[in-house]
């Protein structure tokens, strides 16, 4: 077995633990990551830019390091394992479309703070399933394709860089007073490392999509007035595919945001979660087969 044929093993064992698995229910390496994170940033906070470029330099740079030596296909399976997140975001999604089902809308607001950042008080069971459907597009981009991206380039190196990034992304990468400046870095690094993501995400849900031509034409035509480089594409596609209706404003504590609307159809309501699901598995699968020609490829001599 060559070391790349071994990586793209790895990376389909990873792939399929996280698919059956979820993330480990105890000790896990991310949480472990947010948790150094936070006391490292007691540290070096300042309300500069260049702080947070060495904040994010030292946890990246570290993490990447971890896995430099680590080139075999069990080291890719059990790092796959631990940054991909495709079981836990369906479960999530499931567990809000539940509420839904029952009736109750102030659980399924509750609940959709798992998965949301956005003030979900006021949402109306179209806004909350709007909400999910986002969430699921963005983050079968950021926690399923381009962890493979990354790992099928680089492997273990990459799946860690990748996740790191992301975790600090979400801790820091935010637009407000304290963070507006100090996770500048950790938010352009992650647009950065998910570009690639991104685009093959988009691409996958025209090809696996329920109508291909709506979700090219609605990403090639709305996805620039998105806020977000990547979170832009992957949701028009996921609009035009569904033949629904996303974006909009969302509202964040005393912020609002303007993501124009994206797609020409409806409003989604809970059923169209289970379709969204479904595309965002179809999705991931296509995925891993189209980086399993990267991570195969042969060394030139």
């Amino acid at each position: 077995m060559t070391p790349l044929s071994g990586r793209l093993l790895g990376l389909t064992a990873g792939f399929a633990a996280d698919r059956v698995l979820g993330d480990p229910a105890r000790w896990h390496a991310v949480a472990g990551f947010g948790r150094a994170a936070a006391a490292l940033e007691r540290l070096t906070y300042a309300d500069r830019r260049g702080a947070g470029a060495v904040h994010v330099a030292i946890l990246v740079g570290a993490t990447t390091a971890v896995g430099v030596h680590r080139a075999g296909p069990v080291a890719t399976a059990i790092a796959t394992w631990v940054v991909l997140g495709g079981r836990s975001l369906d479960r999530e999604a499931a567990a809000v479309q539940a509420h839904l089902a029952a009736g109750d809308l102030p659980a399924a607001r509750q609940r959709l703070t798992h998965l949301v950042g956005r003030d979900t008080s006021e949402l109306d069971e179209a806004g909350v399933a709007r909400a999910v459907i986002e969430s699921l597009a963005e983050n079968t981009s950021d926690a399923v394709v381009a962890p493979l991206v990354w790992g099928a380039v680089a492997g273990v190196p990459g799946l860690l860089a990748h996740r790191a990034t992301n975790t600090l992304d979400a801790m820091i990468g935010h637009r407000n007073e304290r963070y507006e400046r100090y996770g500048w870095a950790a938010a352009r690094l992650d647009d950065l490392l998910n570009l690639p993501g991104a685009r093959l995400t988009a691409a996958l849900t025209v090809v696996l999509g329920d109508d291909r031509r709506a979700a090219w034409r609605t990403w090639r035509r709305d996805a620039g007035g998105h806020p977000s480089p990547n979170a832009g594409p992957v949701e028009a596609a996921f609009a035009g595919a569904l033949g629904l209706r996303l974006g909009g404003v969302n509202a964040y504590g005393g912020r609002t945001e303007d993501r124009q609307v994206l797609g020409d159809g409806r409003a989604p309501d809970r059923h169209d979660i289970t379709r969204a699901r479904r595309l965002a598995r179809r999705v991931g699968v296509g995925a891993l087969a189209a980086i399993a020609p990267i991570a195969l490829r042969r060394r030139r001599r």
